[in-house]
């Protein structure tokens, strides 16, 4: 693959006209310049070659490395009427996510070895992105489990109840589970922050927060990283652009908006934005969850679907100046892909995988449900504008998304270092 005029965001924050060429899946050279000639005899020494060689012009459109979501519940196995490994792949794609990475709370949960390798053999050849797993802790102390399981991002503990029953309560079996973990991703909301915070200190891991969204819950974090701690957190674009204004407009929303942790106010949402920018919040996750209008209409359910729109609810941000294009990049790419340690992702660099995203920001669109392609049939963003759109998708040098068309389901299981 050749990629022509790509505009890429340096290091330093500057913006510049590159090329890019692939090969066998990454990105071989970085260039102000790349023949088309030039890249042929390189890749192939023969230009009989041309017709297997993708071509890109981007005519200075932004690209941005791939999107790492480490907080989705893709719902295989056991609730697949709300999504399936292939519909939440199809939703990443279409959204500019590259590779995300998979919660536990599925049916059966994931929360031993053999759950986990049978997930495993679920998902291999459904996706058109790549996927990782996260491990479950469980109240029934399963500590000698995660002490054993090859190749995941961290142990995810639920401090609160949310969907599933795998809410951890006994303070030694949290003590044993912090203990075997060398990360924790937790479930953890108001005084319960406090709570992971002091099980990390104690234990001597890494701590991730998942969808933080109050403001004395980042002040928590700021607290901890002034200690010097491995804690980070995250922020999901729900409670960065809603509040409990959009969830009360009707009846709809007062059903449809609902998840845990809940909206708060819009205090909290400047407070969040606050965080992003300075670096007290490390990432974006979507915490992707969802449920069909119909479950959400006939009862409280908690979640809402969210790989869709996020990158392109978060170019908004970009437009409004609450974050610079360089900070959407560290937070939605880079940093998920550094804190749990995944092999060659979240960079536009030699050597990395060719995970892209093509974005026009001069191409707005309101979000409409007749357009959602998850398998829940709606979104939370129902009506509002994006701040761009992405056109193309591409995961290690193929093409799986562009205007509107999905192809090559070739999502495979990433590899996390250490």
């Amino acid at each position: 693959m050749l990629i022509k005029n790509a505009r890429l965001v340096l290091d330093n924050g500057d913006e510049a006209l590159r090329d890019i060429l692939v090969s066998e899946g990454k990105i071989t050279e970085i260039s102000e310049e790349i023949g088309i000639e030039g890249a042929i005899r390189k890749i192939f020494q023969n230009e009989s070659h041309l017709v297997k060689m993708d071509y890109l012009d981007l005519e200075g459109r932004y690209l941005i490395p791939g999107v790492v979501d480490a907080h989705v519940h893709m719902r295989d196995p056991g609730l697949t009427h709300k999504e399936t490994v292939t519909t939440g792949s199809m939703s990443c794609a279409k959204g500019g996510i590259t590779t995300f990475i998979d919660m536990p709370n599925t049916i059966p949960a994931t929360v031993t070895e053999e759950a986990l390798e049978d997930k495993r053999g679920i998902f291999k050849g459904k996706s058109y992105v790549d996927y990782g797993f996260h491990f479950g802790g469980s109240g029934d102390n399963n500590s000698q489990e995660i002490m054993k399981v090859k190749n995941t991002a961290s142990t995810k503990v639920f401090l609160n109840i949310s969907t599933g029953k795998m809410m951890v309560e006994k303070d030694e079996t949290l003590d044993d589970i912090f203990s075997s973990s060398k990360i924790v991703s937790v479930h953890a909301e108001e005084e319960m922050v406090g709570k992971a915070i002091s099980l990390t200190k104690k234990n001597g891991n890494e701590l991730y927060l998942c969808h933080l969204s109050l403001k004395e819950e980042v002040e928590e974090l700021k607290r901890a990283k002034s200690e010097g701690m491995k804690v980070y957190g995250e922020v999901t674009p729900h409670h960065l652009f809603l509040n409990t204004d959009n969830r009360d407009e009707n009846e709809e929303s007062k059903k449809l908006l609902i998840m845990k942790p809940e909206l708060k106010s819009n205090r909290d949402n400047e407070s969040l934005w606050e965080a992003l920018r300075n670096g007290t919040i490390d990432t974006v996750g979507t915490d992707h969850a969802p449920h069909l209008l119909s479950e959400k209409r006939e009862k409280t359910t908690f979640g809402i679907p969210g790989v869709e729109h996020s990158l392109e609810m978060m170019l908004n941000g970009v437009k409004d100046g609450k974050i610079s294009m360089k900070r959407l990049i560290e937070v939605m790419s880079e940093n998920p892909a550094k804190i749990f340690n995944i092999k060659n992702k979240g960079r536009i660099e030699v050597g990395y995988d060719a995970d892209f995203v093509e974005l026009n920001l001069d191409l707005e669109r309101v979000i409409k449900r007749e357009d959602v392609v998850s398998k829940c049939g709606w979104s939370p963003y129902e009506g509002m504008k994006t701040g761009g759109t992405v056109l193309t998708t591409v995961v290690r040098g193929e093409i799986v998304y562009k205007n509107g068309n999905f192809k090559n389901k070739i999502g495979r299981e990433v590899e996390f270092n250490g």
